[in-house]
């Protein structure tokens, strides 16, 4: 008898087929000596039907049709897959093959994918099937997944929230997107002078996406810019000069002034000058030392980085979307030089951290960081790392946070250039976490004169600590950037200071700013903001909820931009990665807006996301989410069928038009 292993891919099937030592002759579409059998899906094999495969008449698009409620789901062999899927489900029913080892990536749609084929191969039930869950694609992961492989049966609730999930999707797309186009699809069409009724496509996660979008888009369309006016001191300390701002606080004669813009500037120029004038007499500028404060601030190595992190970072860096990172990131995933991408947590387990070492020492190969692992291991910084905030088992569902293995350092030469800067980030941000904190030189000082104060603040890196090896993996903020501009000289001086102690101004300047407008979204910010959605949900068990999870999932995010941005709903422009949404798109979030506004609302994923980790510990039932999913859907479908306001949108699509010429925003 033959033991079968299932895999997502090729790739990682010619992975397991080494580590199992599969060395008998390769067919076509798996792998098999005396002992094993290895093959491979080519991602998914099956999929969910769509309603005319219940019914023909159902190709039809028709309200009379909606909403569609199957009362069986059916599914259906992806016909690009088709001959795959032949070979898979004739080695699954095997006399010879007595155990099934399901190795498709350990996740939810991992998990998805192998059922499907089960179901649709009709596997015999009483056959033995194990999970192998593992973290890497190394050697000694795959053998310890095979080795420590759990029944099937014990993935079953994620198997049910997998279902769910796809179900969930396919009744609001199907019914959503199909009550949508046959009311306002016309309206759509006509406007942007299309040669036929546009589809209008939404989803329960990517039409919130596009929501944030728009929204962001018109806060800044809308945005009003506001002119104010600060008063400086232009002060010397030694053979220096910094400038100290002013600010009203408690004793200044602008205190609570209406005439002020926040406590340190006005609103007109001419109050601002009435200020800079008392503080010009008398002459000499002379200032008092009112308050000063010294001391050693620390920063602390980030955290390790889970996928939204990385997505952010590597958009920043190097200009490229979520979903190129999650194709680079997978693609260091499969040449075992990285753990598991598709993962939440930015911690490590305490079982890891017990062998971490050996991620480390792999790292003594790796050139540009070969001196700072070694120093690592020499001093043993490791090994405390277990009671640092760095390891967590509480923080982690599926997978720990992404970090190098040390192992297939081979396999870097052939990558791109910017896949060997997404590996070096990985390495620099993880091997971060075992150098001491960077610490910092601070100084505040308030200075007194005709009774108003001003204050300054000075900071300067006097320790790398563990930025010495980050690098590009730790993103600084821009006023940490300006405030480390000062020189160590100037910090001595002002540390040199003492309460009472005078200093001259060398004159007192007007500063003029305006309020600024939030910044575009760009695609890694996007999918770091659709991880931190819902933190302004009233109801606080859905706001907690929403803390660990956000709206879509690490696998999802990318590939729901990617979609939003195939469909014209949004633009990106891939020399910067900023994201704004189309004509078009605005176009259907004011649709949506006035039809079915739940879409829009973070809240309405989050209660969903909710039910379904239900589902997934057994604290609900299948047919008690299924239940609640049809009555929403059969209400929102009724609910747009009755509303008569197809004729409504012109003057809201002309707002927005205003905006757009050929294309293209002004």
């Amino acid at each position: 008898m033959k033991k079968l292993y299932i895999a997502e891919k090729p790739s990682v099937a010619r992975e397991f087929a080494k580590a199992l030592q599969v060395r008998g002759g390769k067919h076509d579409g798996y792998m098999e000596d005396e002992n094993s059998i290895v093959t491979w899906c080519i991602g998914h094999l099956v999929t969910m039907s769509y309603p005319d495969s219940y019914d023909p008449a159902l190709a039809k698009w028709s309200m009379e049709t909606i909403p569609f409620i199957p009362k069986e789901f059916q599914y259906e062999v992806i016909p690009s897959a088709s001959k795959q899927f032949g070979i898979v489900k004739g080695l699954l029913n095997r006399e010879d093959v007595d155990c099934i080892y399901v190795c498709t990536d350990s996740g939810r749609e991992g998990e998805y994918i192998y059922r499907l084929v089960d179901r649709m191969a009709q596997v015999d039930a009483h056959k033995e099937k194990r999970r192998v869950w593992i973290d890497s694609q190394t050697e000694e992961e795959i053998l310890r997944g095979v080795r420590e492989a759990k029944e099937l049966s014990e993935y079953d609730m994620l198997s049910a929230a997998a279902y769910l999930r796809a179900k969930e999707d396919y009744l609001m797309g199907i019914n959503f997107s199909r009550a949508l186009t046959l009311k306002y699809g016309f309206a759509v069409r006509n406007y942007l002078n299309e040669n036929r009724p546009s589809a209008i496509s939404v989803g329960r996660v990517m039409t919130c996406v596009l929501g944030m979008v728009v929204q962001r888009e018109r806060t800044i369309r809308e945005f009003v810019k506001t002119p104010f006016y600060r008063v400086v001191a232009a002060v010397t300390a030694g053979e220096e000069t910094f400038e100290a701002e002013w600010k009203a606080v408690e004793g200044s004669r602008y205190w609570n002034s209406l005439k002020l813009y926040k406590e340190n500037g006005f609103r007109e120029q001419e109050d601002a000058r009435e200020l800079l004038t008392s503080m010009e007499t008398p002459a000499p500028y002379r200032m008092s030392v009112e308050q000063i404060e010294k001391k050693v601030e620390k920063k602390n190595p980030p955290m390790l980085y889970n996928l939204a992190d990385l997505q952010n970072d590597c958009s920043r860096l190097f200009k490229i979307s979520p979903d190129e990172t999650l194709q680079i990131v997978q693609e260091l995933y499969e040449k075992k030089l990285v753990t598991y991408p598709r993962t939440d947590a930015r911690v490590l387990s305490t079982a890891v951290s017990k062998e971490i070492h050996k991620n480390i020492g792999g790292l003594k190969d790796y050139a540009p960081l070969a001196g700072y692992a070694r120093q690592v291991l020499e001093q043993g910084a490791y090994q405390g790392i277990a009671k640092t905030k760095y390891v967590n088992d509480k923080q982690i569902t599926d997978h720990y946070a992404i970090i190098p293995t040390g192992q297939g350092l081979r396999a870097l030469d052939a990558l791109s250039p910017t896949g060997k800067g997404v590996y070096d980030i990985i390495a620099r941000r993880f091997l971060s976490i075992f150098y001491p904190s960077a610490e910092y030189q601070k100084a505040s000082i308030c200075l007194e004169r005709n009774g108003e104060h001003f204050f300054s603040t000075f900071k300067v890196l006097y320790k790398q600590g563990f930025l010495e090896v980050a690098g590009n993996a730790f993103s600084k903020k821009k006023n940490e950037e300006e405030e480390e501009k000062f020189s160590p000289e100037l910090i001595r001086c002002i540390a040199a200071l003492k309460k009472g102690s005078e200093m001259q101004a060398k004159e007192f300047l007007i500063r003029e700013g305006e309020t600024k407008p939030p910044v575009r979204y760009t695609s890694g910010s996007l999918v770091i903001a659709m991880e931190k959605a819902g933190s302004d949900i009233e109801e606080e068990e859905l706001r907690d909820y929403m803390k660990g999870s956000g709206i879509g999932t690490s696998a999802t995010r990318a590939e729901i931009i990617k979609k939003l941005i195939h469909i014209q709903y949004l633009s990106l422009n891939k020399k910067t990665q900023v994201v704004t949404p189309t004509l078009k798109g605005e176009m259907i979030y004011d649709i949506v807006y006035y039809s079915m506004n739940a879409l829009l609302q973070p809240k309405l994923t989050a209660s969903w996301e909710k039910g379904l980790g239900q589902v997934e510990r057994g604290e609900i039932t299948e047919e008690h989410y299924m239940s609640i999913l049809e009555d929403f859907v059969v209400k929102k479908t009724e609910a747009v069928k009755q509303l008569h306001n197809q004729n409504s949108f012109k003057p809201l699509f002309d707002k927005a038009a205003v905006y757009y010429q050929k294309g293209k925003k002004k």
